[in-house]
């Protein structure tokens, strides 16, 4: 479908989810995320793949490796989900 595309992940943040550096995910733009998603989002121009949760309202990118903090996108930085991570290709 022509909301789906791939992305080649670079880092060690998914690690405990067994998605490791090199993996290719499949995005699809066309789902509405929701907590607890896989997703890939823009924060302050720099793009990441990390799961989406909430803590209240606000928008949290949480890393499946405990080393990585947990990212909360302030008003200037913003955050855009660009989509949900549906598959992974090793």
């Amino acid at each position: 479908p022509q909301a789906t595309f791939f992305l080649r992940l670079r880092g060690e943040s998914l690690r405990d989810a067994g998605i490791l550096d090199g993996d290719i995910v499949v995005v699809d733009r066309a789902l509405k995320p929701v907590g607890g998603d896989l997703v890939v989002a823009e924060v302050g121009h720099e793009f990441t793949c990390k799961f989406l949760r909430y803590r209240g309202r606000r928008p949290v990118l949480s890393a499946a490796n405990p080393t990585y903090p947990d990212i909360v996108p302030d008003a200037e930085q913003g955050m855009r989900v660009f989509g949900v991570v549906t598959g992974i290709v090793r």
